[in-house]
């Protein structure tokens, strides 16, 4: 955790509520960092529904791969997640770690290994040291309380600079239930997945298979729609648990994504989603400025929505708006550069409300001080009309300080 809060962090955290059917404890194990906790139990009373999804790379982390086999039982008991070592490229040691912090963690919640869910976050290629953690795990399966939420969301950074949580409330049949969510993620972000941990839980009653389509659905335009660095981590997971509680108050179970009953639910998951994601990009390593890039009048939505990673990943793009500079030509250069269809004299390129560029040349009636003006707030729009079709997408970014550079130039020690 680097020493002073992005500037960009909420002005206030969201006042989480308990959630019926899930407890939290955590520890602090010495596993990188000193005198904080660094090891988050979740422990279901009932057995939950679950669904995941998780990086793309092709290098995954030990805890990926464990939890992807379980995932198939669509049940879960108890989380473990721990900060400091991501258990990545660790070989049959890391295998065996995740082994016995899930024989470890299934005894404290008296359940199977197949209902448990481990995560790791931190440093690649460092054998995880378990017998740390795994022994403190009976005590925190005892411990556990209902009204834990920030405290969790604090267990699992690593260079975050603040905890990350949301929560909103939605019905089902007209029965009230909540979703609250935790996140943790500031550097190594990019769309592939999940882009770092999350963990959503609510206490609506819905089964796995209808679970995993709202939640594969709501990462789309989301956690897939956010870039601090164009790096996908080896550990990227992003999970979604169910208790069933509501089922008490008389929410009947929702086993079909599509039921019509879900439509006020999804709207609030969605919100929980995107506001963790966002978190997330305003935590970015070094961050000073967030970004918003939107693309519109592509061939099609994923064209123009690959046409915005390439100007929120573009180095040059993103060093510019840390200095502050409407340098359009930058933004040029990366729709170019995009693979995507694009014609040069059909563009036109917007920073906020300022229109810089028209039909492939500078604005006739652009104005460096009102451009200037815009790039000195925290939060950028930067639109780009392509010309050619009705194809859109948003993506956000933020910008690439020098501060960036010296997290990631001494992050091992």
């Amino acid at each position: 955790m680097s020493g002073s809060v992005s500037p960009l962090a909420p002005k206030i955290f969201a006042e989480m509520p308990p959630l019926r059917g899930v407890r939290m404890a955590t520890a602090a194990a010495g596993i990188k960092y000193k005198n904080r906790t660094d090891v988050l139990m979740m422990i279901f009373d009932e057995p939950a529904a679950v669904a995941g999804v998780f990086t793309r790379s092709k290098c995954p982390s030990a805890p990926v791969d464990f939890c992807r086999r379980n995932l198939q039982g669509g049940v879960a008991r108890a989380v473990v997640v721990n900060s400091g070592n991501a258990n990545a490229f660790t070989g049959k040691k890391g295998r065996e770690a995740t082994e016995l912090t899930a024989q470890s963690a299934a005894k404290a919640a008296g359940c199977s290994e197949s209902e448990i869910f481990l995560a790791s976050t931190g440093v690649i290629g460092e054998p995880l040291d378990a017998t740390k953690f795994a022994g403190v795990l009976d005590g925190l399966a005892v411990s556990a309380k209902e009204d834990f939420w920030f405290e969790a969301a604090k267990a699992i950074m690593t260079t975050d600079t603040y905890p990350k949580v949301a929560t909103r409330s939605g019905e089902i049949g007209g029965i009230t239930v909540t979703i609250n969510g935790i996140a943790k993620g500031a550097g190594m972000i990019a769309p592939d997945m999940a882009t770092m941990l999350s963990f959503v839980v609510t206490d609506a009653d819905i089964a796995p298979e209808a679970l995993q389509a709202l939640l594969s659905a709501g990462v789309g335009p989301t956690f897939n729609s956010v870039t601090v660095d164009s790096d996908t981590s080896t550990s990227d997971t992003l999970m979604l648990f169910a208790t069933g509680a509501a089922a008490k108050e008389g929410q009947a179970k929702v086993v079909d994504a599509a039921d019509p009953r879900l439509d006020a639910f999804r709207a609030a998951l969605n919100d929980v989603l995107r506001d963790l994601a966002l978190q997330v990009v305003r935590d970015g390593e070094g961050a000073r400025k967030m970004v918003a890039v939107t693309v519109e009048g592509a061939e099609t939505d994923a064209a123009a929505k690959r046409i915005a990673l390439s100007i929120a990943n573009s180095p040059l793009v993103k060093t510019a708006v840390a200095g502050e500079d409407a340098n359009w030509g930058r933004v040029v250069m990366a729709v170019g550069k995009s693979g995507e269809m694009a014609e040069r004299d059909r563009l036109a390129i917007w920073f906020g409300d300022v229109r810089v560029a028209v039909e492939g040349e500078r604005d006739p009636h652009y104005s460096e001080a009102a451009a200037s003006a815009v790039m000195k707030g925290e939060d950028i729009p930067i639109r780009v009309d392509i010309g050619l079709g009705l194809g859109r997408a948003t993506v956000y970014t933020c910008d690439l300080t020098k501060e960036y550079v010296e997290i990631n130039g001494d992050y091992r020690s």
